[in-house]
C-alpha cells in the first residue's frame, strides 16, 4: 500500500486549532501506516484530493468511507463516526491571502487568470458558474526534458 520513496503528507500542528477532532486522528494514523493518500484513496474508492479533503474536514464522509478508513488505518469505527459525524465546515484552514506558498500560488493563479476563464467559460457556456459542489478534481505528474509539471484538473458542472 506505500511506495518506498513515496514522501508522506502529515499534518501541518500551526493547524490543529482551526480543524476538526478527526485530523489529528487521521493523520497520525496514515503516518503510522505510511500510508500516501493516493493508497488511501484506492481503498476508498475516491480521487486523492478527496480523501485529504476529508482528511482536513473539508469534505463529508460516507459511512462507507468511515468504515474503510478505520479498517484501514486501524482507528475504532465508533471514533471516527463520532469525530466525523458533523459537517464540514470549509474554508476555515486558510487566511486570506493565503501565506502558504504553494497556497499562495494557487490563489495567485485565481488572481492572474480569474478574469479570463471567466470569459472564456462565458462564451462557451453562456452566463452561470461552474459548481464547486458538484465538483471533482484531480491531480497529475508529467515529467519532460524540461523537468517535473504539476496538471490540476477541476471539473465542476455548469
Amino acid at each position: 500500500m506505500t511506495s518506498p520513496n513515496a514522501t508522506i503528507a502529515t499534518l501541518d500542528a500551526s493547524l490543529v486549532h482551526r480543524l476538526p477532532a478527526s485530523s489529528p486522528t487521521l493523520f497520525e494514523a496514515k503516518k503510522q501506516k505510511n500510508l500516501t493518500f493516493e493508497a488511501i484513496a484506492k481503498k476508498l474508492g475516491r480521487e486523492e484530493v478527496a480523501v485529504a479533503a476529508l482528511f482536513y474536514g473539508q469534505a463529508k464522509a460516507s459511512a462507507d468511507d468511515i468504515k474503510n478508513l478505520s479498517e484501514l488505518l486501524d482507528i475504532p469505527q465508533d471514533k471516527l463516526e463520532s469525530q466525523m459525524a458533523g459537517w464540514p465546515d470549509r474554508g476555515r484552514t486558510i487566511d486570506m491571502p493565503p501565506k502558504e506558498p504553494l497556497i499562495y500560488r494557487l490563489f495567485e493563479i485565481v488572481q492572474n487568470y480569474g478574469y479570463a476563464y471567466k470569459a472564456v467559460l462565458n462564451e462557451k457556456f453562456g452566463d452561470g458558474i461552474m459548481s464547486a459542489i458538484s465538483f471533482s478534481t484531480k491531480i497529475e505528474k508529467e515529467t519532460d526534458d524540461k523537468g517535473d509539471w504539476a496538471v490540476i484538473t477541476l471539473r465542476g458542472k455548469w
